[in-house]
């Protein structure tokens, strides 16, 4: 979620801490103290910033401009920071990035998954471990093929036309041209990955590893060629996966159908209801539940197909059917259902296919022969009808199986594939989770995963399209190819194969077909690192990887594939956390579409709002839950880094200046890492620093469980709660209203001690801004983005933390006091504060804090352990046990006007409050009124009597005191 400004509760007063004499009211408004500098700003930048002239200071420009990213990150990868560096020894961290489609273009998931990445990998980089962040691309074969068919397609040329290796070149020219895009954009994220190890799915050592794998899979029989029911794709011509799969309900029909039973009268007969009668022909069998009585007459008899010629086929019973859809009555046409395809291999049934690899209708289906599937419906239905075998029709919501790339609507096909045998490879994947080797983040999707492993069907991994890695397979010509092929790593091996069996004079071909893209994409974070060869460097330094991040939606068609593969062919599982994601929604919860309106654009965002607020936005949802996206958050953040550039302002026009080395040695040499360095310090500056040091520990524990959200919360509220709120404006006292040079100095230190120090807390998730204030500071040896994180243990005086509170709640229930009187912001009052000795003590010391931050007189706040004599005549505040406080009334207001005021106030109010009642008390409201109106008015009424209870409590303190 987006943070809102917290000052309404910084500044709000419960009403156990603040108790005010004969005056209960309390209210929270108040006007924060102002963030205007009151000196000069002087000019300085640090020198790295000097000498690259890459770098803006707060010092020059009013706020931080979007356009500086682009320039900030180029001079990152110049200086090699995306590459891992072992100086400082520790076990790597490596994520292999999930690959984006070559054909992409940024979305919203790509921001999120580069933004919660690239956080893990600048905090493990800062942490001082060799950092490998993998880059690369898809080479996505359905959807790039589908995009360089419909360029060619523009000029009035078809795949068909060409031969295969003229289209593939045409595609590699496209993939030069345009395949860069979506990596571009990565990089305007502020991805940090390591760009001279960017992959791509179709290089040559990747390719490599996609054919030996293939190989080892085959000679160890876990691939066999079968012809099996799958996805097909008319339009494109190929089995899709699954996940190439996506359904929508949409409008259709119903159609209820007459089968006649064989050898019975013209009323015995039973009807189906099915949404798609053109598979009719493909029917096998009629099947009912065995416990519906209704049929139990007919099973183990036959029923007559309609419009077949008289075809028949068993009844049967089955309780896989629902006898509450429906009739009741199941056409079986495994031929064409998933589900019917497990029914009829479960029963030994026969199957049938009535349609061509087009669409259209086969033989089988007799005069329907050549039909489109879907004109074919229409005029067999038609038919139906008119030989009164057509019960009725009715409409009916259809859940419509439609190709993810080509819209087209998927039509379950026997098909002779290639599949990989699954549940050998499973297995070992389930011992992976159950004996600790892998974690899943969050734990729930362990249930999903093991679900799907302990269920799994065996994989199609063979598709008819041109684009992809081309199936290591090669047949004999004039065998038979389901008899005869050779399995080989290249098509010299296959020859010499193939010859040394049949002859010198055999001929081979190769497999036309190419593997889904999600095989080559399974071998991603070994490959990537240059398996199959053991012996690459990268391999040795880097394998296996730390975390895999990813959508939640994909853990079982990559993530649970990568780890099958890890284990089956390097006996390692590939990395050692799986972290998931949510989907982005809209502001409404609404999957984000074209259709709907509704699509953020990353790129435009960035533009609008900066990276750095995009990324703190989708970085404050919960791991594996949805997030909802609005601009509102956006703007909010945008805020945020607003507030950071103003706070880094305010520090550089209060520091020496950079000419004054002595001055700044001093300064950063103060790193109040020693508990004699944090007890010497004032309360204020002593509470800030340990509030700094339990921040520290507080959000490197949230990042090592890779609780993000929390991390960025806790960041955020200090640096805005803690330190912008209170600590900074409470500084202004040190720096602009004393002559002690050594308590200036002190605040100083501290200021750059606490806000560098959030600095490299943020950096993971705003790298940008932060980046370009921390080299706006003098005397920086580092980049940020290489700067050792902060050490985590530092001392912490709580008793400070307790002390300071004190003072914020005295300091909030004056502010409340005087917002409660409209006293206006300029004024200075009077105040005596009451206490015990050992708080006097404390509090009186911080004297021209509490005047500055509760706009008191100074010259007029008085300590004492005792109530002032004016006391019946002050308004009183109990900030905490032992700690109170006296306003004197006259201070704030002329006492007889607030009076002629509130009793106006007052009778005015009154009359609403009774015309509230009236309407209440009258039947006909209560009664007619809708009940929500009714509620309303209630709670109207009930609102107005505690308002005027309050207004005659503050009415009846003030005639007191002019009495007195």
């Amino acid at each position: 979620m987006a943070l809102a400004r917290p000052s309404s509760a910084l500044l709000s007063c419960s009403s156990s801490a603040c108790i005010r004499r004969l005056n209960p009211l309390l209210l929270s408004a108040c006007r924060r103290p102002a963030w205007a500098p009151r000196r000069a700003a002087r000019r300085f930048c640090a020198a790295i910033a000097s000498e690259t002239d890459v770098f803006t200071s707060p010092e020059i420009a009013k706020s931080f401009d979007f356009t500086n990213e682009e320039r900030i990150y180029k001079w990152w990868e110049s200086q090699g920071f995306f590459k891992p560096n072992f100086d400082r020894g520790g076990d790597p961290f490596v994520i292999p990035m999930p690959p984006p489609n070559v054909t992409g273009s940024l979305h919203m998931g790509h921001a999120m998954f580069v933004t919660l990445e690239d956080i893990m990998v600048r905090y493990f980089r800062m942490k001082g471990r060799p950092a490998l962040w993998i880059p690369g691309t898809d080479h996505a074969g359905i959807a790039t093929q589908l995009v360089v068919e419909k360029m060619l397609a523009a000029e009035g040329v078809k795949r068909t036309d060409m031969t295969r290796e003229e289209f593939t070149k045409k595609v590699w020219e496209w993939k030069e041209k345009y395949g860069g895009t979506i990596t571009n954009q990565i990089r305007r994220l502020g991805a940090s990955c390591d760009w001279s190890r960017e992959r791509f799915t179709l290089d040559e050592q990747l390719s490599r590893a996609v054919v030996e794998a293939f190989v080892r899979l085959h000679d160890k029989g876990l691939i066999y060629q079968g012809s099996y029911l799958v996805n097909w794709s008319p339009n494109l011509q190929t089995a899709v996966s699954d996940l190439e799969v996506e359904y929508s309900e949409e409008p259709g029909n119903l159609y209820f159908i007459k089968y006649r039973v064989a050898g019975g009268t013209r009323d015995d007969f039973m009807t189906i209801a099915t949404t798609r009668p053109e598979t009719l022909f493909a029917d096998v069998a009629i099947a009912v539940n065995p416990q519906d009585k209704r049929y139990a007459q007919y099973v183990g008899k036959l029923a007559i197909v309609p419009l077949t010629c008289g075809r028949h086929v068993p009844i049967i019973a089955d309780r896989y059917v629902d006898p509450e859809f429906g009739t009741g009555v199941l056409k079986i046409s495994p031929g064409h259902d998933h589900n019917d395809y497990h029914i009829a291999r479960k029963l030994g049934l026969p199957i049938l296919n009535v349609m061509n690899k087009d669409g259209t209708l086969n033989d089988v289906a007799g005069i329907y022969s050549g039909m489109d599937r879907f004109e074919a419906r229409e005029k067999l239905w038609s038919d139906l009808v008119e030989t009164n075998l057509a019960v009725k029709k009715e409409l009916y919501t259809l859940r419509v199986p439609r190709s993810q790339r080509g819209g087209e609507v998927i039509e379950p096909l026997i098909s002779k594939q290639w599949f990989v045998t699954m549940e050998p490879l499973a297995e070992k994947a389930l011992h992976a989770v159950e004996n600790g080797q892998l974690t899943i983040l969050p734990e729930r999707f362990e249930k999903i995963y093991n679900h799907w492993l302990t269920n799994i069907k065996d994989w199609c991994i063979s598709r008819q399209l041109w684009w992809g890695h081309r199936i290591p397979v090669w047949y004999i010509v004039g065998k038979k190819c389901e008899e005869d092929y050779i399995v080989a790593r290249t098509e010299e091996e296959a020859l010499a194969k193939a010859q040394e069996k049949y002859g010198k004079s055999v001929e081979i071909y190769q497999d036309p077909d190419v593997l889904d893209t999600w095989f080559s994409s399974a071998l991603w974070p070994f490959s990537t690192l240059g398996w199959p060869d053991l012996s690459k460097e990268d391999y040795k330094h880097f394998y296996p990887s730390t975390v895999l991040e990813t959508g939640h939606d994909i853990l079982f068609f990559w993530v649970a594939r990568m780890v099958m593969m890890g284990i089956e062919f390097t006996g390692s599982v590939p990395f050692s956390y799986v972290y998931l994601h949510g989907l982005i929604r809209d502001a409404e919860g609404r999957k984000m579409s074209k259709t709907l309106g509704n699509v953020i654009d990353p790129l435009d965002t960035i533009k609008d709002y900066g990276t750095d607020a995009l990324r703190f936005t989708l970085s404050l949802g919960t791991a594996g839950q949805d997030l909802n996206l609005s601009i509102e958050r956006l703007t909010s953040n945008k805020a945020f880094t607003n507030k950071l550039w103003n706070a880094g302002k305010f520090l550089l026009q209060n520091l020496p200046d950079k000419s004054d080395v002595s001055a700044w040695d001093v300064l950063l040499a103060n790193k109040f890492d020693s508990e004699a360095s944090l007890q010497k310090l004032p309360l204020p500056e002593c509470w800030v620093v340990t509030g700094l040091h339990e921040l520290i520990d507080k959000v490197s524990r949230s990042y090592d469980k890779f609780f993000f959200g929390d991390a960025a919360r806790e960041i955020y509220d200090f640096f805005w709660g803690d330190f912008a709120d209170w600590y900074i404006e409470a500084s202004k006292t040190r720096l602009y209203h004393s002559s002690d040079k050594f308590a200036a100095a002190t605040a100083q230190s501290v200021l750059v001690y606490v806000f560098e120090n959030i600095l490299k807390l943020l950096h993971p998730f705003m790298p940008f801004v932060t980046e370009e204030l921390w080299q706006a500071f003098p005397y920086r040896k580092q980049a940020l983005m290489v700067t050792p994180w902060p050490t985590t243990g530092l001392p912490k005086d709580l008793r400070s933390i307790k002390r300071f509170q004190n003072l914020q709640s005295l300091i909030r229930g004056i502010r409340n006091v005087r917002a409660e009187y409209s006293v206006e912001p300029a004024k200075r009052i009077s105040a005596s504060v009451v206490a015990t000795a050992d708080v006097l003590e404390y509090v009186s010391k911080e004297k021209q804090v509490l005047a500055l931050l509760s706009k008191l007189d100074v010259q007029n706040v008085n300590f004492t352990e005792s109530a002032p004599g004016d006391a019946n005549q002050s308004v009183h505040i109990v900030a905490d046990e032992g700690l109170e406080a006296y306003l004197p009334l006259a201070d704030m207001v002329d006492v007889s006007e607030e009076v002629k005021r509130l009793s106006k106030r007052l009778s005015k109010m009154q009359s609403e409050y009774d015309a509230l009642v009236a309407r209440l008390n009258s039947p006909s409201f209560v009664e007619k009124a809708p009940e929500d109106i009714v509620r309303g008015v209630r709670e109207k009424a009930s609102e107005a009597d505690e308002k005027i209870s309050l207004t005659k409590n503050r009415l009846a303190f003030l005639q007191s005191t002019i009495s007195t």
